[in-house]
């Protein structure tokens, strides 16, 4: 069992590692307005769907505020984005309304060069190199009133009524893509009433955390400070994408946030949070009888429909599930034994496995920096016998401070 001095130490470099995931607030300022030029352009008052009142807004781990940087600086971030707009023509079918949407994205030289080719749900449109992002938009309907529902709901003590933030949504491989023009028999999706669910689990005080709510607004500012279960799972992807390395069949996220958020016991230091989801994860999955496949199947409640199973495609795809039981073991092993290490150069060596070498380099060196700050200050003390710096404690000796020529100042 940890220490409560070990484990603020532990808690420090999570922290910090968890820091160094997050993008960079330039980032998430140029991403912003990036898409709310895009939905300006979709409203135009020239624009066929400008009566619907188009907008875009974040989804995914961009509203969560989970996402986290790729591994490889050349790698791009994905931002998923909803189109969300308030009604269409009443002879548009799916087909129909993804098509004005992209024909309008086509209809700017400079969205015409960055759109790629047409996705199953989605457009994306590709930034530039320096820009290191691609952004892919979801066409959406919503109800009448959508708006002040989701602020509502954001903003609610309880709020339970997912239903009435749901979204319908384009997916060329329905077989009523074509004909069906009645947006309540196309494909219904809830992003916005995950991320209040998500906000809920979130919350570690008996006042409501409303972190998430700023991000549906026009102007959503950057989150400096993240909650526990945020840095959760960022840490997990992080720890997913180092194991997996490019594995199409690697644990996918929104399996890894709702079994973390599942897990979550409003805990308040993200060691004690992390080491108490990665043990619960597992008895959060169910088991349950699929009359489609005649037989008994793992199942992940999407927590704002019941009926949807975020573990659906591991039946067609065992090795999606024998990874992702492989990930949480494997998980749970690195956190134990790294646990058990002491001395900041050993813990370091471990977490750089885990979590890659330049990401937890980084961490460690910020920390050592703050170190450095406060044994000039002469406020740095070392645990006898644990090889951990941290404040000063009972039983803890001084750390005398270093001039940087060979002797210590006495």
């Amino acid at each position: 069992m940890l220490t409560n001095e070990i484990k603020t130490q532990f808690n420090e470099i999570l922290e910090e590692i968890g820091n160094n995931l997050d993008i960079s607030e330039t980032q998430y300022k140029y991403a912003v307005q990036s898409y709310q030029a895009v939905g300006k352009w979709l409203a135009d008052e020239k624009s066929l769907l400008s009566p619907y009142n188009p907008e875009i807004l974040p989804q995914g781990s961009f509203l969560l505020g989970t996402m986290i940087k790729p591994i490889s600086d050349s790698d791009e971030l994905d931002v998923d984005l909803v189109c969300r707009l308030e009604g269409k023509k009443a002879n548009w079918a799916q087909y129909h309304l993804k098509k004005i949407v992209g024909d309008r994205l086509k209809e700017n030289k400079t969205y015409k060069e960055m759109l790629d080719k047409e996705g199953r749900r989605c457009w994306t449109l590709n930034y530039a190199d320096s820009s290191k992002y691609h952004m892919d938009i979801l066409p959406s309907i919503v109800s009448e009133g959508h708006k002040i529902i989701l602020e509502k709901a954001f903003s609610a003590t309880d709020f339970k009524d997912f239903e009435k933030t749901a979204i319908r949504i384009t997916d060329n491989q329905e077989n009523n893509y074509y004909s069906e023009t009645n947006p309540d028999n196309w494909n219904k999706s809830n992003p916005f009433g995950y991320a209040v669910w998500f906000q809920e689990r979130c919350s570690i005080s008996i006042r409501k955390s409303v972190f998430l709510s700023d991000s549906v607004n026009p102007m959503p500012t950057y989150q400096k400070e993240k909650l526990p279960l945020q840095r959760v799972v960022q840490i997990l992807k992080r720890h997913r994408d180092i194991m997996f390395d490019g594995d199409e069949d690697k644990p996918i996220s929104i399996i890894i946030t709702t079994l973390s958020s599942k897990s979550y016991d409003k805990e308040t230091d993200i060691t004690t949070a992390l080491t108490n989801v990665v043990n619960k994860m597992e008895s959060q999955i169910e088991t349950r009888y699929s009359t489609k496949h005649r037989k008994s199947i793992k199942w992940i409640s999407n927590p704002v429909n019941e009926e949807e199973n975020f573990a659906d495609k591991w039946v067609e795809n065992p090795k999606k599930e024998e990874n992702f039981y492989k990930w949480i073991s494997k998980v749970k092993s690195d956190l134990s034994s790294t646990y058990e290490l002491r001395g900041i150069h050993r813990i370091q060596e471990s977490f750089s496995k885990s979590f890659g070498e330049d990401l937890v380099k980084a961490s460690f060196g910020n920390i050592a920096d703050r170190a450095y700050q406060k044994r000039d200050a002469g406020n740095l003390h070392m645990k006898m016998g644990s090889g951990i710096l941290g404040a000063k404690v009972a039983g803890s000796t001084s750390v005398k401070s270093h001039n940087f020529h060979g002797k210590n100042k006495k």
